[in-house]
């Protein structure tokens, strides 16, 4: 295989680990947020965001990674996908600003800290659920002509969209609950914990849908699960995701394990990122953009991926380290101030 077939294949596998770094990092802060109506009073809600204070902002840099490797190694699918989801990438924008606004605010207000908890939940579902009209968007495929997007203001909006939208708000407030069950102790963890089992089953159900609903999207994807055998070879992700989460419904309760419901919820999201992948491909946006049509000549991307090889250690090492520093958990009188 020459390396117009190698890179594209690589660089959908980076752009990939980038996105999926980004969702199980900084899904967890944005569920809290969601979370954020469940705290008792604001004193509880403090040690809720302070379990995330010393890592949040440093989430973003998996987002920019993702974005940035889209436009470097894919920018017939950067053009489409930009142009396309226009209005999604605004609410995405608007909501982690206003989450990063009241995160950083709320701790210095007084009389206004009740509307910047406000805001961190607001800004929070909104930046979660505009991630999953964008994945929705994109799985059920972007009207083309001609490599260009041709779908208008509202092309990506469908039934389709809005429950992957509300599917990755569950999820999001999944991997908030387990990490509180993690990093808190005491009321802060019961709350947690109490939460968990309903948010499992509501993942599950979200889960069930958006893959039963997958094959009738498009014809492919009807034919990559049930033609020529398919289904027996694909079937141990719904298996293992279904087996993962009996375990997380096992574990939410038990008191003395605290780190496995976080562990097994990060297993939710990467089988469902996998079985997200298998139905895809080899598009990069369906159903008309496939990895090689979108890709950067080789000589650009060899050249942008000199520049990752030094750069990704960086930020895996520093986020190693961070989370390394920070682990433990988490104590009313620990945080901002």
């Amino acid at each position: 295989m020459d390396m117009a077939t190698v890179l594209p294949v690589v660089w959908f596998a980076v752009i990939g680990f980038g996105v999926l770094m980004y969702v199980v990092l900084d899904g967890f802060v944005l569920g809290i947020g969601i979370l954020a109506p469940f705290a008792d009073n604001e004193q509880q809600l403090d040690l809720m965001m302070n379990t995330a204070a010393p890592i949040w902002d440093g989430n973003e840099t998996w987002l920019v990674l993702g974005g940035a490797g889209l436009l470097a190694a894919f920018p017939g699918a950067y053009a489409v996908i930009l142009s396309g989801l226009y209005l999604p990438v605004l609410m995405l924008l608007i909501g982690l600003v206003f989450r990063g606004v009241a995160f950083e605010f709320r701790f210095k207000a007084h009389r206004s800290r009740a509307l910047w908890s406000v805001a961190f939940t607001l800004g929070s579902l909104l930046a979660a659920f505009a991630q999953g009209v964008m994945l929705g968007a994109i799985v059920q495929g972007l009207p083309m002509l001609d490599g260009r997007y041709v779908g208008g203001a509202f092309g990506w909006f469908s039934p389709f969209s809005v429950l992957t939208g509300a599917a990755v708000v569950f999820g999001y407030a999944l991997l908030g609950s387990t990490w509180l069950i993690l990093k808190t102790t005491g009321k802060e963890q019961a709350i947690a914990r109490m939460l968990t089992r309903p948010l499992v089953v509501a993942v599950i159900v979200f889960m069930g849908l958006v893959s039963a609903w997958l094959p009738f999207l498009d014809s492919r994807l009807m034919a990559r699960w049930f033609s020529s055998g398919n289904f027996w070879w694909l079937s141990p992700v719904p298996v293992l995701t279904l087996a993962v989460a009996v375990a997380l419904w096992r574990n939410a309760l038990h008191p003395q394990r605290d780190f496995a419901p976080f562990l097994l919820s990060l297993g939710l999201f990467v089988l469902g990122f996998i079985g997200l992948v298998l139905g895809m491909w080899p598009y990069l946006v369906p159903p008309g953009l496939t990895l090689w049509q979108a890709a950067a000549p080789p000589s650009s991307q060899g050249f942008s991926l000199v520049g990752l090889l030094v750069l990704l250690p960086v930020i895996l090492g520093y986020t190693a380290w961070s989370y390394r520093v920070f682990r433990g958990k988490v104590t009313a009188d620990s945080g901002y101030h």
